[in-house]
């Protein structure tokens, strides 16, 4: 993953570029039921739902993988016949997902797991190390609270539950959007707000928690 970030006074746009998956190149949305898995830690696990997560393959089974996110959080991925295999943007089959490659999977999210709608092989990247240090992505820490900062455009009335959970491209793009930014947690859902914005919601990391993003799916600010 190589990712700029473009951050200009309270209120400006957060721009992301270079990221291999692009969000306008995503398409698909997961529809099998996840594995259940305990909850895990930096925010409240919301029922399944599409969302997804960036990181680095480090471990292959008959069913699936594994991968780690650029902070640490292991995350169990199972595929089916209708997962669907990309390079960059290209087509490809299940023959690309190796150890050590950078993915950005999507898919049906529960918790630490997820049902593989679409993997994004992402050559030569990171899995989101650079953008996560850059953005400031704080760890999951047992005990320890989230900081009450935020980062450029956060609605004003804003309280979290608020919107409607929204699925397949929509919900792809707008986790796209939002893990070029803000790399190293899972999204476990998308919320589409009344002003037709979308609240992605990151768990598994202690900040931030709450991505913005607009109608066309450009990061606007995250707390």
């Amino acid at each position: 993953m190589n990712i700029s970030l473009l951050s200009k006074k309270s209120g400006a746009l957060i721009a992301a570029v270079g990221l291999t998956c692009a969000a306008a190149g995503l398409l698909g949305a997961g529809t099998a039921s996840a594995a259940a898995a305990p909850p895990v830690g930096g925010g409240p696990a919301a029922g399944p739902a599409d969302g997804g997560a960036t990181g680095i393959i480090d471990s292959k089974s008959a069913t699936g993988f594994t991968f780690a996110t650029a902070t640490g959080v292991e995350v169990t991925v199972t595929e089916d016949s209708s997962t669907k295999y990309k390079v960059g943007n290209h087509p490809a089959s299940v023959n690309v997902v190796k150890t050590g490659e950078s993915v950005f999977v999507l898919g049906l999210v529960d918790s630490a797991a997820i049902t593989a709608s679409q993997v994004v092989v992402q050559p030569g990247g990171d899995g989101g190390a650079a953008a996560a240090e850059a953005a400031g992505v704080i760890a999951f820490q047992q005990g320890q609270p989230s900081p009450p900062k935020s980062v450029g455009q956060i609605p004003s009335d804003y309280t979290e539950g608020d919107g409607t959970i929204v699925s397949g491209t929509t919900a792809d793009k707008a986790t796209a959007a939002a893990q070029a930014v803000v790399p190293g947690g899972i999204v476990d859902r998308v919320v589409r707000l009344s002003d037709g914005e979308y609240e992605v919601h990151n768990i598994s990391i202690n900040w931030p928690h709450h991505v913005f993003v607009s109608a066309d799916f450009k990061v606007l600010g995250y707390e």
